[in-house]
């Protein structure tokens, strides 16, 4: 993780950044966010939160609104896409059939008239990073599809730049694919050092590979940190909803005590802790992961009598939908051996600090 102690440090800022293509709805809305020099940033949300058009606002792509957007200090609103010196790999690898991967890799540094011997060795260099090194001469269309990707990062790579910008790189990859990629490309970043900003949908992608998380959703960054900060401490409902599996429940905040929150929930009293302003009397929505909650006769900060409806086997741990009355469906997480049987009576419940506790405008 890069050294955040001065201003220096800062490699991108956004700086009251808007966007909007009809001038009345904003895609991005008032976007200030520092990228920090050697940091791999993951800008994540749902289709049409806002980070696609980010990503495409800092290559050169879309000019933003309003605001500005500084790369080591200077503005780059005038500059084209080819001269902000960035490095970029779309999920369609947009490489060039009609030459071999050693030509697609230069292709950037044949652009900047770079002497031939130049060339060849960067581009012997960019591929063995990648562990292509013995397919140069071959056509696109005669690798496999994470081959192709890893030629686009490659190319991507191979003038050195300052930036890389992921959009979306690895959402063509079958699952298996995906996940060596994702591995291969965080190797490939801490490595080299480079800045590297990756766009994505997937949760568990961002999770695996990033230094900090910027949440999108509705043109704003919602929560902004460490993947483990994002999953155990989110901000708000979206974040939770968003990242990760949740059990959500509505009631009515009944009694608050510093951080800790009992909410009322059809004559139960559930425990958890909350950021930000809630009062007693309003309506307050309860946040618990299925891997947070704890079976026994008396787990926990607030406990819980329940009947199992369901044992599903994961190899790994045991996915349990257990029915609460006035309440619902409950989904536990259990790494326990055995499941009791469907029907059985069981008891669950949690910590209040593993609870969190929102508002209900939050979502």
């Amino acid at each position: 993780m890069p050294d955040r102690s001065g201003a220096a440090d800062v490699l991108v800022r956004f700086a009251g950044v808007h966007k909007s293509y009809d001038g009345v709805n904003r895609v991005v809305d008032h976007l200030d966010l520092d990228i920090f020099r050697g940091e791999f940033l993951t800008l994540l949300g749902p289709s049409g939160s806002g980070k696609t058009t980010t990503l495409m606002m800092l290559a050169g792509f879309e000019a933003p609104t309003a605001g500005e957007i500084l790369l080591e200090g200077r503005s780059i609103g005038k500059l084209p896409p080819h001269r902000r010196e960035i490095g970029m790999v779309f999920q369609h690898y947009a490489l060039f059939p009609n030459m071999t991967v050693a030509e697609n890799v230069g292709f950037p540094l044949s652009v900047r008239r770079l002497p031939k011997s130049e060339i060849d060795a960067r581009v012997d260099r960019a591929l063995a990073m990648v562990q292509l090194r013995t397919l140069g001469n071959r056509r696109p269309t005669q690798l496999s599809g994470g081959q192709q990707q890893r030629v686009a990062v490659a190319r991507a790579l191979v003038y050195q730049p300052k930036l890389v910008l992921m959009d979306e790189p690895l959402g063509a990859l079958d699952k298996q694919l995906r996940e060596q990629m994702q591995l291969e490309i965080r190797r490939l970043h801490r490595e080299l050092g480079v800045t590297m900003v990756y766009v994505t949908h997937d949760q568990s992608e961002a999770l695996t590979m990033s230094d900090r998380i910027a949440v999108f959703h509705q043109g704003r960054i919602q929560q902004i940190g460490p993947p483990e900060a994002i999953y155990d401490r989110p901000a708000n409902a979206f974040v939770a909803r968003f990242i990760g599996e949740n059990n959500r429940v509505a009631g009515t905040v009944e009694k608050i005590e510093g951080r800790r929150c009992a909410v009322r929930v059809n004559g139960m009293t559930l425990a958890g802790t909350f950021g930000g302003t809630l009062a007693p009397g309003e309506p307050a929505l309860v946040s618990v992961r299925p891997e947070q909650i704890v079976l026994g006769e008396d787990p926990a900060d607030c406990s819980l009598a329940g009947t199992l409806a369901e044992a599903i086997y994961l190899g790994d741990h045991l996915r349990l939908r257990i029915a609460v009355n006035g309440m619902g469906d409950i989904v536990v997480k259990s790494h326990a051996g055995q499941a009791p049987a469907i029907g059985s009576a069981v008891r669950l419940g949690w910590r209040a600090e593993d609870c969190r506790v929102f508002r209900m405008d939050q979502e």
